[in-house]
């Protein structure tokens, strides 16, 4: 039985990833959406103005990244770059209003970290486009080309 339920686990366990990695991203997609074209409710009249620091860049990373991650093309990276980018966030930002995430606001951008974090360390699991450009036959030096 135990070896039963162990195979299904390793069976289901790329598309878990793969659902979760579509999930996370498609999620944090929206709100760099909603802040640079004010669209999914918005930024409430307070978008930032092009290239501006650091909310048109946290925006460009949420919408760029997230969108490469859930794709999965240059997953690990990216999710590498989204993690890092809500780090900054929560200790740039919240951190100083309080000690603890309820406290401070600052739940989604640690929810958001330790989420691309997980992508980044385990992979993009299943449901990746990047998996189909290697079975290909492409090098990932032929792609970085």
């Amino acid at each position: 039985m135990f070896t039963d339920l162990a195979l299904l686990q390793e069976r289901a366990r790329p598309a878990v990833l793969g659902l979760f990695r579509i999930v996370v991203a498609l999620l944090f997609a929206c709100h760099g959406a909603a802040t640079l074209f004010g669209v999914l409710g918005g930024s409430h009249g307070k978008a930032p103005g092009f290239g501006q620091w650091p909310g048109w860049w946290a925006a460009a990373i949420q919408l760029v990244g997230g969108v490469l991650v859930l794709l999965g093309l240059a997953a690990r990276p990216a999710a590498l770059l989204c993690s890092g980018s809500m780090a900054y966030a929560y200790f740039s930002v919240h951190q100083e209003h309080a000690l603890w995430p309820i406290q401070n606001g600052g739940e989604p951008s640690v929810m958001f970290c330790f989420a691309f974090l997980l992508i980044a360390a385990a992979g993009p699991g299943g449901l990746a486009l990047g998996a189909l450009v290697w079975r290909r036959g492409s090098s990932p030096a032929a792609l970085s080309a």
